[in-house]
């Protein structure tokens, strides 16, 4: 249907008002003009209707204008456009701000209990009860918790447990303090072989572990097939073979002979080497020897391992004379352990100055025991 159809049909029923009567006007020249209503198209079109019925009123509705402030589409576009604009900017000024953060790894801090000790953890408990480890443990109390973070992997998947990559002693001194231990945590897959290689990296970068804890973790990582040989260890480890075969010997020393040390971690490659040549010579002998040496006093290192492997300090030495001024005031001597005996006549020594003689022997033996 047209407009000029929709507007005839809106209109059908509208007709001219009749003019009123008004009243004659003496001066008026022309009657006056009748005012014409709207008419249908079609009565414009033909002859004039007659008068009928009283006129009915059509107002149509005015135009709006546009409300102040409100936007136009093209207006509209733009604002978008500026938004997204400004979106971009920033979407861009935080990338730059974390390329500075590029391969580093997320660090909270973990409640101790939810981190557990990797199965390739190669630190005696002795270890732990060094003086060394004491110092170790006030620093960190005294900071609050460890400056440096360990690193640790997820064992789960919401990530609730932990496992140690390295920092085990960090770890276990924040355990000890129950303070919250701050870690570093490996987001990416890790298989096993690529934390071993990191505990190992970290350790000889620290150079914290002794000879006997090296050894035992290479061993640990043989015996569980995790490398073929010894050879390939090392090539994988990136370290000479010659440093992975000692770091094993001394892992592999018997434990009735490292029970004879007052702790595994004295024990060093020379040490290996000799207790190794002596039990390959004489197995029985040596485990005999250890036997004894376990049931007595603890020695220092040098006095065990020249005991195991029969040669004892001093063992084949004679008595030897203490005199004072010409004139004899006692004896040195040594049994078969290579412990020394010194023996004094009676009223050589007297309650005044036994310090000065208790002072007098420390000062001879203690510097070569600190060393050992």
């Amino acid at each position: 249907m047209s407009t000029r159809d929709r507007l005839s049909r809106l209109t059908a029923d509208l007709v001219l008002p009749s003019a009123p009567a008004a009243p004659p006007d003496p001066e008026a020249a022309a009657p006056a003009p009748v005012a014409m209503a709207a008419v249908p198209l079609s009565a414009q079109d033909g002859p004039a209707p007659l008068p009928g019925p009283a006129p009915v009123e059509t107002r149509f509705p005015g135009v709006s204008l546009r409300q102040p402030g409100r936007k136009t589409g093209p207006g509209e576009m733009l604002a978008f456009r500026g938004q997204m604009l400004a979106a971009e900017g920033e979407v861009a000024r935080l990338r730059d701000a974390l390329q500075q953060f590029d391969g580093s790894l997320p660090t909270k801090k973990l409640d101790p209990q939810t981190v557990a000790p990797s199965r390739w953890a190669n630190r005696h408990e002795t270890s732990f009860a060094t003086a060394d480890f004491i110092r170790f443990k006030a620093d960190i109390e005294h900071a609050g918790g460890n400056v440096q973070p360990i690193v640790v992997r997820p064992l789960t998947a919401e990530a609730t447990s932990y496992e140690i990559v390295f920092g085990h002693r960090r770890h276990r001194a924040c355990l000890e303090l129950g303070l919250p231990v701050l870690a570093a945590i490996w987001t990416a897959p890790m298989s096993d072989l690529e934390l071993f290689a990191a505990m190992d990296r970290e350790n000889r970068e620290r150079a914290d572990l002794s000879a006997w804890e090296q050894g035992t973790m290479y061993r640990k990582a043989l015996e569980e097939q995790m490398f073929p040989s010894q050879r390939r260890l090392a090539e994988s480890l990136g370290v000479s073979h010659t440093w992975v075969r000692k770091a094993i010997a001394v892992a592999e020393i018997p434990d009735p002979v490292v029970q004879c040390f007052r702790s595994p971690l004295e024990l060093q490659f020379k040490h290996a080497e000799q207790i190794a040549d002596a039990l390959m010579a004489d197995r029985k002998g040596v485990l005999r020897r250890a036997e004894k040496l376990r049931q007595s006093e603890r020695f220092s290192v040098s006095a065990v391992v020249a005991a195991l492997v029969g040669k004892l300090r001093g063992s084949g030495e004679a008595p030897r004379e203490i005199r004072v001024d010409g004139v004899l005031a006692g004896k040195i001597t040594w049994d078969e352990r290579g412990q020394a005996t010194i023996r004094l006549l009676p009223g050589v020594a007297h309650a005044e100055n036994v310090a000065a003689l208790v002072e007098a022997i420390s000062a001879v033996v203690q510097a070569p025991v600190r060393k050992v």
